[in-house]
């Protein structure tokens, strides 16, 4: 399980997405299917306010994850960024939030102010795979000033296809990051 979803058979070992394409993180993992009653939870967290949802989702991630995390050496958590414009309108980064709660729980330093969203983005949750990479063309920046640690954990609310996951990942490492995983509460079954 390389991105962390299921496999099909015991002697794959990666699952159909990651068999298909090379993405630029190592390994990821992710809490839940992105089914109800998760899905429903996740948009209350993002849409509706809902912020307490981030101690409850970092709570079960160190939970379940924390040994994956330190085993991999991981020396800073950072969230994958929003756009300020969407930010200012929805008034927080749920990201930025579960990062923040994973964080305090797995004393684990979080990047702030680290990645940058500099092009506003479509939704992906409207664009097939082809789209999505496409609408993440020159979607992100990093810090000059940032010091790269070796390996960083990124931390987001869904992976679909990771083309988000993927675009960062890149970035972090041309920055000078050699590992990057990730973290999110739920993942998609494909497109």
């Amino acid at each position: 399980m390389r991105c962390g979803k299921p496999v099909e058979r015991g002697e794959q070992e990666y699952c159909r997405d990651c068999g298909r394409r090379r993405y630029a993180f190592e390994q990821g993992q992710s809490l839940w299917l992105h089914v109800p009653p998760v899905s429903k939870a996740i948009y209350q967290f993002k849409f509706h306010n809902q912020r307490c949802y981030a101690s409850i989702f970092a709570k079960e991630m160190a939970c379940r994850y924390g040994k994956w995390v330190r085993d991999h050496g991981v020396e800073e958590i950072l969230p994958v960024p929003l756009h300020a414009s969407r930010r200012r309108m929805r008034g927080y980064n749920q990201a930025e939030l579960l990062a923040e709660e994973l964080s305090k729980q797995l004393q684990i330093p979080m990047g702030r102010n680290v990645l940058f969203r500099v092009r506003r983005t479509r939704p992906q949750k409207q664009l097939d795979d082809r789209e999505r990479e496409q609408n993440l063309q020159g979607a992100f920046g990093v810090s000059r000033q940032w010091k790269a640690p070796a390996n960083v954990l990124v931390v987001d609310d869904i992976y679909t296809t990771g083309s988000t996951i993927h675009k960062v990942a890149k970035l972090l490492k041309r920055a000078g990051v050699e590992k990057v995983y990730f973290l999110t509460i739920s993942i998609g079954q494909g497109l």
